[in-house]
């Protein structure tokens, strides 16, 4: 008996010798931003797992990685982090022969919301939206213009909104308030922005760059600064939880202007699977209804011509804005590059969030 035990475990441990592990593909992006279909399919594809791990905002990934967090394949960073994960040695600059669909198949007019970027060197464009005010039109008193900025100022919404934890979004929304712009260098400008960021402050109830996607549903805000594809998620009712659809919601486009932002896949210096990472890029970029599904999860624009082309016209016309729109929308920049700009901006930022 005990001969026969000690071959049967000799016996299992040749059987998983022989069964190898899945190799893994290691993600590092923000909550809900690729589709599970996507992912399953993707997996089959490859015979692989995908393991995803999220981050809330740029400057929280960028601080994770520079702690020395390891172990990712990809992230997927917003496109003003790109140049400076690129300069601090974070990401490999892409190998286009692993996937040649990218450059192939890119959405020409899109280049001009990739400035530090035109040529695809570092990443791939993964999802564009716009930074916008989203909200309950039951709650706004007659009469209120909502495609502003000023609205935050309206003593009718105190301890009623909610704006992203983000640096760079909410000093960009007092600089684009003003008339200036996002990316703004000058001390007086940046200086103006934080008072009016501060004016806000007063009738806002917490920075978050999570909750307003459930907090104006539940009325908990009645606006909150966010992301058009989030809203999207909201009104359409394809948000991850399963939550109804909310079509009694709305967003608008402050017309001083707003952030114009595309997610971007990069693949991260010495990826222990970045063969993994180059395959998921050709697959949206290579496969048209995979990237059409996954447009429908993210509720975001692939810029990716065949992948447009196949959308449903009613679904185009809600995820790729229009010209005149899009006339107002503003990218951000890396700042890394001028001296004493991140400095000023982290000053400024620290005192928004100190000053009560």
């Amino acid at each position: 008996m005990k001969k026969l035990t000690i071959l049967a475990a000799a016996a299992a441990v040749l059987f998983m010798a022989g069964c190898k592990a899945k190799r893994e593909l290691h993600i590092y992006t923000w909550a809900d931003y690729i589709s599970p279909e996507v992912v399953a399919a993707f997996e089959k594809a490859n015979d692989c797992r995908v393991v995803i791990d999220t981050f809330d905002t740029n400057e929280a990934m960028y601080a994770k990685l520079k702690a020395g967090a390891a172990g990712y394949d990809m992230m997927f960073p917003s496109s003003y982090m790109v140049k400076l994960m690129a300069k601090e040695g974070m990401i490999e600059k892409l190998d286009h022969a692993q996937c040649p669909s990218l450059r192939k198949n890119f959405y020409k007019p899109y280049a001009k919301m990739l400035p530090e970027d035109p040529e695809l060197e570092y990443a791939a464009p993964y999802s564009s939206s716009p930074t916008i005010l989203f909200y309950d039109p039951k709650k706004i008193p007659a009469g209120v213009e909502m495609n502003t900025w000023a609205v935050l100022a309206n003593p009718a919404f105190k301890g009623k909104i909610t704006m992203l934890d983000d640096m760079r979004e909410v000093i960009g929304a007092g600089l684009m308030s003003l008339g200036y712009s996002i990316n703004s260098t000058k001390q007086e400008e940046i200086d103006a922005a934080v008072e009016q960021v501060l004016k806000w402050k007063g009738n806002v109830r917490k920075f978050d760059s999570e909750s307003y996607k459930v907090e104006v549903a539940d009325g908990s805000s009645w606006i909150g600064q966010g992301f058009g594809q989030v809203a999207r998620q909201v009104i359409l009712g394809e948000s991850e939880d399963g939550s109804d659809a909310r079509s009694d919601l709305a967003y608008a486009y402050p017309k001083e202007g707003f952030t114009e932002s595309c997610e971007e896949m990069v693949v991260a210096k010495g990826a222990k699977n970045a063969d993994l990472a180059y395959k998921l890029i050709e697959f949206l970029y290579g496969n048209p209804e995979m990237g059409v599904a996954n447009m429908q999860y993210v509720l975001g624009m692939l810029p990716c011509q065949p992948a447009i082309d196949k959308l449903d016209p009613k679904f185009r016309e809600a995820v790729v804005a229009k010209p005149e729109i899009m006339a107002f929308g503003q990218v951000i920049l890396g700042l890394e590059s001028i001296p004493g700009a991140p400095e000023m901006y982290a000053k400024a930022w620290d005192r928004i969030k100190r000053t009560n």
